[in-house]
């Protein structure tokens, strides 16, 4: 099967135009992913390239247009450029051997700000040795640094992986669980899965998936049931369970059918932790209670899709919202990688991230708190409207 992006480690390839960041793409994939040529500004668009990268695993990699591009469309493309940074696991700043100026140096400047890890690749080198000087003034920034040629270094994929296993992030190293590190090895969960008209067609959603295989690596007995036959699985059961995990929006059914001494929470409460920070989610909620008439609130999603009749965005939370505050509220909804201008919303809300990463999502609670936004997610913000908040977030005391 095949890994999503989401789950890959994401590498962004950052530089000057003719740096030679198309060139290590291509050596780095072995196949001819981007175009090269010896004309400034080549590339244009962001291109990825998902492939198994041993012994790292499942990688992403994002070859970006010049930070100096000096076309027409500059401003475009360098805007292109500097979102990837904030979809950035591992950045890969590459110049040749004239070292760096400006443009690497505000670069980098971003990129520890949000506390990237990154390495600085000094291609080209087959046409001039980089001067100790120049390669001085590198090092007073990072020692995370490759010198080499993509046209003719035969190790440079050998110096890249040795270099990459070094850099990587915590949770790729050791991969945080989902909800196996919550319950004792060999307990019992129920994930009570609602069939409805936003559940796909023959399958379960990659968060269900996601939990059950977690679940499966801590030797969990788990129980998949719709609500409807949540009782009498209970019922059926010789002990309680350990934890019931839901789909948030049957919380409220499934709240009033599990006894209250069973731990309870949902698919997107684990996904906040997972994928963002659970209690910069939990305390955003509080701000639901504050809204006034006429402000605005913003529905964020990582990805797009079509809208169907009772959406979770964009008809059921906002329903829940208007009926929790009973306030005349400014809903609006955003979807994909690009960030909005935030100023004028009063709360964030923000998907489950299923189909995106970590660092993405804490990007963007970053820039919320910048702003002073509180920000909140899918599963805590239907908890919190229904009044059960507390008793979803206590298994995680």
């Amino acid at each position: 099967m095949k890994t999503l992006k989401s789950m890959r480690l994401h590498i962004g390839i950052f530089g000057k135009t003719n740096a030679g960041k198309s060139a290590l793409l291509n050596r780095l994939t072995n196949q001819d992913v981007s175009i090269v040529s010896e004309i400034a500004g080549t590339t244009t668009d962001v291109v990825e390239k998902s492939m198994e990268l041993l012994p790292v695993g499942p990688v992403n990699f994002m070859d970006t247009a010049g930070i100096d591009d000096k076309t027409a469309l500059r401003d475009e493309r360098i805007e292109k450029t500097l979102k990837v940074i904030n979809r950035t696991d591992i950045a890969v700043i590459v110049c040749d051997y004239n070292g760096i100026d400006e443009y690497e140096k505000q670069l980098i400047e971003q990129i520890t700000e949000l506390k990237i890890p990154y390495l600085v690749v000094i291609n080209k080198t087959d046409l001039e040795p980089i001067s100790d000087k120049k390669l001085a003034q590198i090092k007073d920034y990072t020692e995370n640094i490759i010198i080499t040629s993509a046209y003719d270094d035969k190790d440079i994929v050998f110096k890249f992986k040795e270099k990459l296993v070094q850099m990587l992030p915590e949770e790729f190293v050791n991969s945080p669980a989902i909800a196996g590190d919550l319950i004792p090895p060999k307990s019992t969960v129920i994930l009570v899965i609602p069939i409805d008209k936003e559940a796909p067609k023959g399958r379960l959603i990659l968060p269900q998936v996601q939990t059950l295989r977690d679940l499966l690596d801590s030797s969990c007995l788990s129980y998949v049931v719709k609500e409807s036959e949540l009782k009498q699985a209970l019922d059926n059961l010789k002990e309680p369970p350990a934890l019931v995990i839901t789909d948030s929006q049957a919380f409220k059914t499934v709240s009033e059918i599990v006894p209250e001494n069973i731990p309870l929470t949902s698919f997107s409460i684990l996904f906040a932790r997972l994928k963002g920070d659970l209690y910069a989610f939990r305390i955003g909620a509080e701000a639901i209670s504050n809204l006034k008439d006429g402000d605005k609130v913003l529905i964020l999603e990582s990805c797009t899709h079509h809208a169907i009749e009772d959406d979770i965005g964009r008809v059921k939370i906002p329903a829940l919202l208007r009926k929790k505050t009973g306030k005349n509220l400014i809903i609006e909804n955003f979807a994909g990688h690009d960030f909005p201008d935030i100023s004028s919303y009063k709360l964030i809300i923000h998907c489950g991230a299923c189909m995106t990463n970590r660092r993405e999502i804490l990007s963007r609670i970053l820039k919320a708190n910048e702003a002073g936004i509180p920000v909140t997610n899918y599963g805590i913000t239907i908890s919190y409207c229904l009044g059960i908040l507390d008793r979803a977030m206590r298994i995680f005391s």
